[in-house]
């Protein structure tokens, strides 16, 4: 029930939307996870999630950015507020790539 409501808030789809505790988690269980902000370099630039890779979703080559990446990963997906990341997710599981959306944005990742 409480991830029907996530999914809800954050733009439903068929991503994988977690609670900034869940997300950090199953982030640092998976052994081929990698953290992908897609916000805007200046956003980026402005502070980001140790080790996160930068791909800016405004970009008109944002989806010919995504296909460069590796499909055997799990990608972990987050930007300002939610918004951006889930629909990149969404995006990414039509491609074939394993997401999953940080609901609630970057303020949701626990200190």
């Amino acid at each position: 029930m409480f991830q029907q409501l996530i999914n809800m808030i954050s733009g439903g789809g068929k991503a994988n939307h977690l609670s900034g505790t869940d997300f950090k988690a199953k982030y640092l269980e998976i052994p081929k996870a990698l953290l992908l902000d897609v916000r805007t370099p200046a956003e980026y630039a402005g502070g980001y999630l140790k080790g996160a890779k930068n791909i800016n979703f405004f970009s008109p080559s944002f989806k010919a950015d995504v296909q460069k990446l590796d499909k055997d990963k799990t990608y972990f997906v987050y930007c300002r507020s939610g918004n951006r990341s889930g629909q990149a997710c969404d995006t990414m599981e039509q491609l074939g790539y394993t997401t999953y959306n940080l609901a609630g944005g970057i303020g949701a990742w626990p200190a």
